[in-house]
């Protein structure tokens, strides 16, 4: 796996608070895992830490991340490039993520058809898992760019 070398800006359009992930850990064309840092500037913030639903947001970002490399390695843009992400299914272990903590996310390809794949996700901490997370993503082309509307 380990093809890293990639800046996480050079990947995914999200910038400023909305930019969740903090380093990507592993990576290749079909998984990718990445760390996070939750801190008080993330949507969703409170005194006790953040929302669970921001996880989804979070494996989102790190499906972008390899979504994101694999273009940059076919030669294509890679953040310039927008996609629609549908939830398939969200399981949360949790009521809130404590501020600070230290978040690890893997995501994984499991199936692709044309511009449309399902990732599967799961964010844990300390070894205890937060979330669970099916996504839908349209736009993502797999073999050659999507086709635009007319």
């Amino acid at each position: 796996m380990k093809t890293i070398g990639m800046e996480i800006e050079d990947l995914i359009p999200h910038r400023d608070r909305m930019k969740l992930i903090g380093e990507i850990m592993d990576l290749d064309d079909q998984t990718a895992v990445t760390r996070s840092v939750v801190t008080p500037a993330w949507p969703t913030a409170g005194p006790a830490g953040v929302d669970p639903i921001v996880l989804i947001e979070l494996a989102a970002q790190t499906a972008a991340i390899c979504i994101g490399a694999r273009r940059k390695r076919q030669g294509k843009k890679s953040a310039s490039l927008g996609w629609i992400v549908g939830i398939k299914s969200a399981d949360f272990l949790t009521d809130v993520v404590p501020l600070q903590a230290i978040l690890h996310t893997r995501v994984r390809q499991l199936y692709g058809l044309e511009s449309y794949s399902v990732f599967e996700g799961i964010v844990e901490t300390g070894g205890d898992a937060l979330a669970r997370i099916q996504l839908q993503v349209f736009g993502e082309e797999q073999n050659g760019e999507a086709k635009k509307e007319p």
